[in-house]
């Protein structure tokens, strides 16, 4: 069990902490543009909500609730992304989110990065609105009507779906536990919307993982672009190695050159 243990850790310090320092090294700050966009994204939409224009400006824009529309949602959960919740630290926020993109990035790639901070933050947004549709009477499942006015995470689901993504992608169970634990714990402490939407992204997070080259990922990483190291591999010249001669062509050659 001890070596096992030794095992598991070595790997998870090889693939969540190893590996992405080996990228950001061959391929430089380059590799950190998602992380960087994101955080600069969410400083600059706390900063112009600190203001009663700026406060309206950012939830016009970038503020998703249960009670909007379908496609007005949809139409806002991209920029939902970088609008931080107005009760929580900004800046322990911040350091969470440009750690999730840049592991992300540097490890999966800027558009898988991209597909999976979407897919879990939009997987909680619909959920919501099933939850929403339920009522309360529903087994403690469903949600009185006063949640639909409610504004949904922002980055915080994103950022829960990638580190889970990567744990499971990677088997790294350390960061699963502190991911997972902490959203249960999260739960049952404070249950409110966020808790459950933090809930609902590990879930489509771990779906996606075990998902991971099957199915319709397979279709979709057709149109994912490589990264370089992967086309430059791709690119690579096959050489085939010659083929063997036989004992009756190496006597035939030795009777022409005789002759």
């Amino acid at each position: 069990m001890v070596a096992a243990t030794r095992r598991t850790l070595r790997g998870e310090w090889q693939g969540i902490v190893v590996d992405p320092l080996r990228q950001l090294l061959r391929r430089g700050l380059s590799g950190l543009t998602l992380a960087f966009v994101a955080a600069f994204g969410v400083i600059f939409f706390h900063a112009l909500a600190q203001r009663p224009t700026g406060a309206v400006v950012v939830r016009v824009i970038g503020g998703v609730s249960g009670h909007l529309p379908l496609w007005l949602a949809l139409l806002r959960t991209p920029v939902s992304l970088y609008v931080p919740a107005l009760d929580l630290p900004v800046w322990a926020g911040i350091t969470q989110l440009f750690l999730a993109f840049a592991l992300a990035e540097l490890s999966l790639g800027r558009a898988r990065t991209l597909l999976i901070a979407y897919v879990t933050t939009l997987a909680g947004t619909l959920t919501v609105r099933v939850m929403l549709a339920l009522g309360p009477g529903c087994h403690g499942v469903g949600l009185p009507p006063a949640v639909g006015h409610v504004l949904d995470t922002g980055p915080s689901a994103a950022v829960v779906g990638l580190f889970t993504y990567l744990a499971v992608v990677r088997r790294a169970p350390v960061l699963f536990t502190l991911t997972s634990g902490s959203m249960v714990w999260e739960s049952v402490v404070k249950p409110n919307l966020a808790g459950r939407e933090h809930l609902i992204a590990v879930a489509a997070a771990i779906v996606l993982a075990l998902l991971r080259g099957r199915g319709p990922w397979r279709l979709l990483a057709r149109f994912l672009p490589l990264r370089r190291e992967q086309r430059a591999y791709a690119t690579e010249p096959v050489v085939l190695p010659a083929p063997a001669r036989s004992s009756e062509n190496l006597s035939d050659s030795a009777s022409s050159k005789r002759s």
